[in-house]
C-alpha cells in the first residue's frame, strides 16, 4: 500500500529541521498526549475493573447470592425450607442464619456489630470465609464455645483468641424497673481477615443454636442464604425457588440488594471513561494542527514533488503515514506503559507510601485492603482500536489538503 519512495519521504519529514523545530515541538507534545491518553485510560479502567471484581466476590463471598426471608410465615422449619431450595436447579447450598446487630465492647471499646449465626458446616463452605482465618481456630466452635470476629475489631477492641468480648442486645429484657439491655460475653474463637474493612471491624459469627438463644429466636431462622453455581443467574433462580417453597417467603437476590452500589459504580466508570477519552481527543487535535503546519511549510517541496511525477495519492499517503505514525507511536507506547503500571500497581503504592509516610489507600474509605487493577483485554484492545482510529481520522484531513495543492499556483511566486 506505501511504496518505498513514500515511506522514505514520509520519513524524511517527520525528522524536523532547525527552522522546523517548533512543528516538531507540537507533533512531540501530542505524541506524549496520546501516550499519556492511552496509558492513563487503560490504568483507570482496569483499576475500576479490579474494584469492582474485589468487591463483588468479598461480597458474594460473605453473603448469600439469594436470601429467603420471613415475610407472613416464620421461618422454624428452616431445615426442611432448605431442602427444598438446594432441590432447585443451580443451587448449591443453602444455609438458616440468625442475624442482629448488637453493641460489642470489650477492653473500655464499645463498637456496633452484626452477629450472623452460622452452623460450623455451612461457615466452611465459604471458601472466603473458611480461608480468612488469621489466628485461632474453630475447635468447638459448634458446641458454643466462642465467636469469630473481624480482624480490625480484634485490633480496635486490643482482642485476642482466648479473650472476652461482650455482645449488648438492644431488646433488652422486661423487668419491674424497665427494660433491661440483654447482654453476655463470649470468648474469641478466632479471628478472620476477608481484606474488606466493612466486614473486617463489624462482622461477628457466633454458632447457630447460641444466636437462636441470644435473640430468643428459638426454633427459628431470620433468613436462608442460598449459594448458586452463577451468581449472575440469580435472579432466575430466586423465581425457581419461589416458586418451590411458596408464598409467605420474600426471595431477594443480591443484585437487588446492591444494585444502588453497582450501579453508581458502573455511572462511575463510564463517566471516567469518557473525560480520560478527551485527553486523546485534544492530543489528536495537537496532530491535526501540527500536520497542517507541516503541509504548509512543505508546500513547495509538495509541488516540486508534483511536478516530477508525484501523483496527489502519493502525496496523500506520504502525509497520512507522517500523522499516523504519531498516533501509532503514541499509542503502542502509551499501551505497553499502562499495562505495565496496573499490573505492578500495588507495588507501586506501597512504594510509594513508604516513601511519603502516608496512606494512599485508606481501606478505611475505600473498603479493599490494597489497591486492585484488573485488566479486560477486550477493554485495552478497545482502548487502542480507539486511539488508533482518532489518529488516522485527524491524519486525512491534512493529507488531502497536501495532496489537493496546485503546484502552479505554490511555484508562481517562487
Amino acid at each position: 500500500m506505501f511504496g518505498a519512495f513514500e515511506r522514505l519521504v514520509a520519513l524524511r519529514y517527520l525528522r524536523a529541521r532547525r527552522q522546523e523545530g517548533f512543528i516538531s515541538v507540537i507533533a512531540f507534545f501530542s505524541l506524549a498526549g496520546i501516550t499519556l491518553g492511552v496509558a492513563t485510560l487503560i490504568i483507570v479502567m482496569a483499576v475500576m475493573n479490579g474494584f469492582r471484581h474485589e468487591l463483588l466476590s468479598r461480597i458474594l463471598g460473605v453473603n448469600g447470592h439469594v436470601n429467603v426471608l420471613a415475610s407472613t410465615k416464620s421461618l422454624d422449619e428452616f431445615d426442611a425450607i432448605a431442602a427444598q431450595i438446594k432441590e432447585v436447579s443451580g443451587v448449591l447450598s443453602a444455609a438458616p442464619i440468625v442475624e442482629g446487630q448488637v453493641m460489642a465492647t470489650a477492653n473500655g471499646v464499645a463498637n456496633g456489630a452484626l452477629v450472623r449465626g452460622m452452623r460450623e458446616e455451612d461457615f466452611l463452605r465459604r471458601p472466603l470465609l473458611a480461608d480468612s482465618i488469621v489466628t485461632g481456630g474453630l475447635e468447638g466452635f459448634e458446641e458454643g464455645k466462642g465467636v469469630i470476629i473481624g480482624s480490625r475489631m480484634a485490633q480496635a477492641m486490643r482482642l485476642r483468641p482466648g479473650q472476652k468480648v461482650t455482645l449488648v442486645s438492644p431488646r433488652g429484657n422486661p423487668s419491674a424497673f424497665g427494660t433491661v439491655p440483654r447482654m453476655k460475653a463470649y470468648r474469641v474463637a478466632a479471628v478472620f481477615d476477608v481484606g474488606m474493612s466493612e466486614y473486617d471491624s463489624s462482622f461477628i459469627y457466633m454458632p447457630f443454636k447460641q444466636a437462636q438463644i441470644f435473640f430468643r429466636k428459638k426454633g427459628e431462622a431470620t433468613s436462608i442464604e442460598v449459594i448458586t453455581d452463577n451468581p449472575d443467574r440469580a435472579y432466575g433462580i430466586g423465581y425457581d425457588i419461589r416458586q418451590v417453597i411458596g408464598g409467605g417467603y420474600r426471595v431477594i437476590d443480591w443484585q437487588r440488594v446492591n444494585s444502588s452500589f453497582f450501579t453508581a459504580l458502573q455511572v462511575e466508570r463510564v463517566v471516567m471513561f469518557l473525560i480520560l477519552t478527551l485527553i486523546i481527543v485534544v492530543a489528536v487535535f495537537n496532530v491535526i494542527s501540527s500536520q497542517i503546519m507541516l503541509v504548509n511549510d512543505k508546500g513547495k517541496g509538495i509541488a516540486i514533488l508534483r511536478t516530477m511525477g508525484a501523483t496527489q495519492g502519493m502525496i496523500l499517503r506520504i502525509f497520512f503515514m507522517t500523522g499516523a505514525s504519531v498516533g501509532i507511536v503514541g499509542t503502542i507506547v502509551g499501551s505497553v506503559l499502562g499495562i505495565a503500571f496496573a499490573q505492578n500497581i500495588e507495588a507501586l503504592r506501597q512504594l510509594l507510601q513508604g516513601a511519603t509516610g502516608t496512606d494512599l489507600f485508606d481501606s478505611t474509605v475505600y473498603y479493599l485492603s490494597r489497591l486492585p487493577a484488573k485488566i479486560d483485554p477486550i477493554e485495552a484492545g478497545a482502548v487502542v482500536v480507539m486511539a488508533l482510529t482518532l489518529s488516522f481520522l485527524a491524519s486525512i484531513l491534512p493529507a488531502r489538503r497536501a495532496a489537493r495543492l496546485d503546484p502552479v499556483e505554490v511555484l508562481r511566486y517562487e
